[in-house]
């Protein structure tokens, strides 16, 4: 993974063959001390761990895939949860059939590359477990 601050609220990220994407960002959040942010990518798996969330049994469902896809979409959130770093991803990807798959990112393995914006926002935002939901929602 390399990245680079192209100016004071975008970071371009570049990962490689191997480089998973969640840790690897979570990692520039650290280095970089991101509070708030939007992220964007695109590129190529080979593996990818990605669910659903079923909100009655308060529960993920993962599907994980391996194989040669495309990374159509990469989207999602970057805050904090008890003051550390914090993701919330989504993945959309196609196989080579086109059909296309989703859900939200637990884990993905890069085959050839991806491409990822990260852009920054003013402000901070911190996390709470919901207990209606189970979910890690944002706390205002």
């Amino acid at each position: 993974m390399e990245y680079k601050n192209i100016d004071s609220q975008h970071i371009l990220v570049r990962l490689d063959p191997n480089d998973e994407i969640v840790t690897s960002l979570m990692q520039v959040a650290k280095e970089e001390n991101i509070e708030l942010a939007m992220v964007q990518g695109l590129g190529a798996v080979k593996k990818v761990v990605m669910g659903v969330y079923n909100v009655p049994e308060q529960h993920y469902k993962a599907n994980t895939l391996e194989g040669a896809f495309e990374m159509l979409s990469l989207t999602g959130t970057i805050d904090t949860m008890a003051g550390k770093p914090y993701s919330h991803f989504h993945i959309a990807v196609g196989d080579e059939q086109g059909a296309a798959h989703g859900g939200h990112l637990n884990e993905a393995i890069i085959s050839a590359t991806a491409e990822i914006v990260i852009t920054k926002l003013a402000g901070s935002v911190d996390r709470r477990k919901s207990e209606e939901t189970g979910l890690n929602i944002w706390k205002f």
